[in-house]
């Protein structure tokens, strides 16, 4: 992981008020579109086509090329809202749990595992905000221990998506779900974090006190240079499972009382706390 920049706080900073880290998801916590990584259980399934899969490759392949601008990410909405209309709710949510471990877990960077964990360590929680749906960014968050979640929400009928969306979490959606998020939760903006990898961002950035650009597209990282904001590079995408040693007996005992999820995240957090003593 390597910086560039210092940070900086925008507004006031007061000791009132609590602490969060605010993350983008694809491109900045796993290396890949979170909605893209499921095409092929989806397939399999029965819920795409192939060339459905093929559209969705292409689109994919620019995303991480380009990243992604304004114009992409309103086609992209309107091209995955008229893809899902009229799937099932319940066999999405059943893909995703099944290939979860599997299609994501060795896609997530490992300087933002190592981050989040710093963040908990800190106390700040940890919130996951993302234009992908809701059913996928959960089970993601879930995995890294975030507190939070924000992701796009569709409208659904008789358990069934219409294709109409309910709340679209992309630009100034994403400061809107954050800042909901921050009168419910007491957090002082001022004092939050935020790190996002695309200029469609720049709102989310812009409402914390401490922004951080990772693995910025270029209009981005013009904008970080400009504004003086840290630049991490993220690149390298590890199991989770990988990371963590060997489970003891009690460790197992443990791990079916408490859930995956949270074992990973202390996990995470205890050997970051003895590295630093």
């Amino acid at each position: 992981m390597t910086a560039e920049g210092a940070p900086t706080a925008a507004g006031k900073r007061t000791n009132a008020g609590r602490v969060a880290a605010f993350f983008d998801l694809d491109k900045t916590v796993i290396a890949k579109s979170s909605a893209f990584v499921f095409s092929k259980p989806f397939f399999d399934q029965g819920l795409l086509n192939r060339r459905t899969v093929l559209e969705s490759s292409y689109a994919h392949f620019l995303f991480l090329l380009s990243g992604a601008d304004h114009d992409q990410m309103e086609r992209m909405r309107e091209h995955l809202t008229k893809m899902c209309a009229g799937w099932d709710v319940g066999q999405v949510k059943s893909i995703i749990a099944e290939t979860l471990h599997e299609l994501v877990d060795p896609l997530i960077y490992a300087e933002a595992a190592d981050l989040i964990a710093d963040h908990k360590i800190r106390g700040h929680d940890v919130v996951i905000v993302s234009a992908s749906g809701e059913e996928i960014v959960g089970p993601i968050a879930d995995a890294l221990g975030a507190t939070h979640t924000a992701a796009t929400r569709m409208v659904v009928e008789d358990g069934r998506y219409t294709g109409a969306v309910d709340f679209y979490c992309y630009g100034e959606g994403k400061v809107e779900a954050m800042r909901r998020l921050a009168e419910a939760e007491g957090y002082d903006l001022s004092r939050c974090y935020a790190y996002s990898d695309s200029i469609t961002d720049l709102p989310m950035l812009g409402a914390v006190g401490h922004p951080t650009a990772v693995n910025p597209d270029r209009n981005l990282r013009r904008e970080a240079i400009s504004h003086g904001w840290p630049i991490l590079t993220f690149s390298n995408p590890v199991s989770l499972w990988a990371r963590l040693p060997a489970p003891s007996s009690t460790t197992v005992a443990a791990t079916a009382v408490v859930g995956v999820s949270a074992v990973l995240a202390g996990a995470l957090s205890y050997r970051l706390l003895r590295r630093r003593r």
